[in-house]
């Protein structure tokens, strides 16, 4: 029992923030704000938060608030909108060896999911599409923060990812007598449907399919299209019906442009990108979501951490590709989001791929803004998320100087509040 009661503080202290009694009204003031709509930077700004939404924001001296306000000076700090990453995998972890996690348990799964939730608000990360996991785990834990049983970002989960059999969002590794079959395999336009039909009926408030091969499955080519047109379409259709926006997993270039004429809202990765590929998500509105910071880290670790030389190798064909293809997206006026593919790399590292945004052809402002306003515009929530406005959910981060000078100080979060509750730097 003293064991438990050790623990059971040592929880407290980790979460209590999160859980406390907050004022009628707090304020917060720091020595400038990142205004990602207008795209400039505020000095002096003061915002007053109450019931978990910005009730007002100005300058500083401009109004005043109630007198009993709880007051958060944060200065030599900018303020921004909470941060938005629109491709991550919570339930798994890029530093347990490669086939260990193999043998999770959707329990466990779910475990991992909890710590990495975690990892990831603290990292000022409030809002975050999960594209696939095992047996709804994530579901599972996005309910839990919902409830306000543990803590974490802002969840929107696709549950299982549909692909084909054999296909990239399979599980090709073990023998054929194990049987093995990912959950999302569907096969055919109406398989795929019920399959949508399958994910929402469980809880999943957003929608991916693999439309080519991709860097860790086995046996798959990256480049190869998966999917049919005709089984895009059913996919897109059947979500778009039920009011779920849809993602594709796609690095070949047939496989990117099917699914932007299937008519899907975001394409992922998008490593193989030509200039009719550019046209095309113009034409349609299609946002990209392009992960260029992880080939980093899969290819200086993967092989410590057991990852198979097939996937390494794979990661070696798209990693100069990709970063190529963003820039030809940003040159061309692509409409971008931020997403990571966190769990390929460590959760919590998010924001290391602002830097690389900037590197590869963004000012600091847009990539910003991928991160915010047009995550949120792409999710449906741009009335409530992605900026720092009167009547939006107060989700607020705080770093140290200037990031539209230094984009690299956002790997350093030192205030986060979501829906007006603090939960680190108060």
């Amino acid at each position: 029992m003293r064991g438990f009661w050790a623990a059971a503080v040592m929880a407290a202290s980790v979460f209590g923030a999160g859980f406390s009694a907050q004022a009628t009204e707090t304020v917060i003031t720091a020595d400038a704000m990142v205004d990602v709509v207008k795209g400039k930077l505020v000095e002096k700004p003061m915002i007053v938060v109450r019931d978990g939404r910005i009730v007002a924001i100005g300058k500083q001296g401009t109004f005043t608030a109630a007198d009993d306000a709880k007051q958060i000076a944060l200065d030599g700090m900018t303020l921004l909108p909470g941060f938005m990453d629109m491709h991550v995998h919570i339930s798994g972890d890029a530093e347990t060896p490669f086939y260990m996690t193999m043998g999770y348990s959707v329990p466990r799964q779910t475990v991992v999911a909890v710590k990495n939730a975690q990892k990831t608000l603290m990292a000022g990360f409030t809002t975050i599409r999960d594209l696939g996991d095992g047996g709804y785990s994530v579901i599972g834990v996005r309910d839990g923060i919902n409830a306000g049983d543990i803590i974490g970002p802002r969840i929107f989960s696709a549950g299982n990812a549909l692909g084909i059999t054999g296909g990239h969002c399979d599980n090709n590794f073990l023998a054929p007598e194990m049987k093995s079959k990912s959950g999302g395999v569907a096969d055919g336009p109406w398989a795929a449907r019920e399959k949508v039909r399958e994910n929402i009926k469980y809880g999943a408030n957003a929608i991916k399919f693999c439309a080519t091969g991709g860097v860790f499955s086995k046996g798959t080519k990256v480049g190869i299209q998966q999917y049919s047109l005709e089984e895009m379409k059913a996919i897109v259709d059947e979500s778009h019906q039920r009011g779920l926006v849809v993602a594709a997993h796609a690095h070949g270039t047939s496989g990117i442009k099917a699914a932007i004429v299937a008519g899907v809202d975001s394409v992922e990765h998008v490593s193989f990108l030509d200039d009719e590929g550019v046209a095309l998500a113009k034409k349609f509105g299609t946002y990209f979501s392009m992960d260029i910071y992880n080939t980093e880290y899969t290819l200086t670790y993967g092989a410590e951490n057991g990852v198979p030389e097939e996937n390494i190798n794979k990661e070696r064909q798209v990693s100069q590709r990709q970063r190529d293809s963003f820039t030809r997206a940003v040159k061309g006026g692509v409409k971008m989001v931020m997403g990571t593919d966190a769990g390929i790399y460590p959760h919590g590292d998010n924001a290391k791929q602002f830097s690389r945004m900037v590197e590869f052809g963004m000012t600091p402002m847009q990539a910003l803004q991928a991160a915010t306003i047009n995550a949120a515009t792409l999710m449906k929530q741009e009335n409530d998320l992605g900026a720092l406005q009167e009547g939006f959910l107060a989700d607020i981060v705080a770093v140290k100087g200037n990031p539209l000078e230094n984009i690299a100080v956002t790997e350093d979060v030192t205030f986060v509040m979501k829906e007006g509750v603090v939960y680190k730097g108060e």
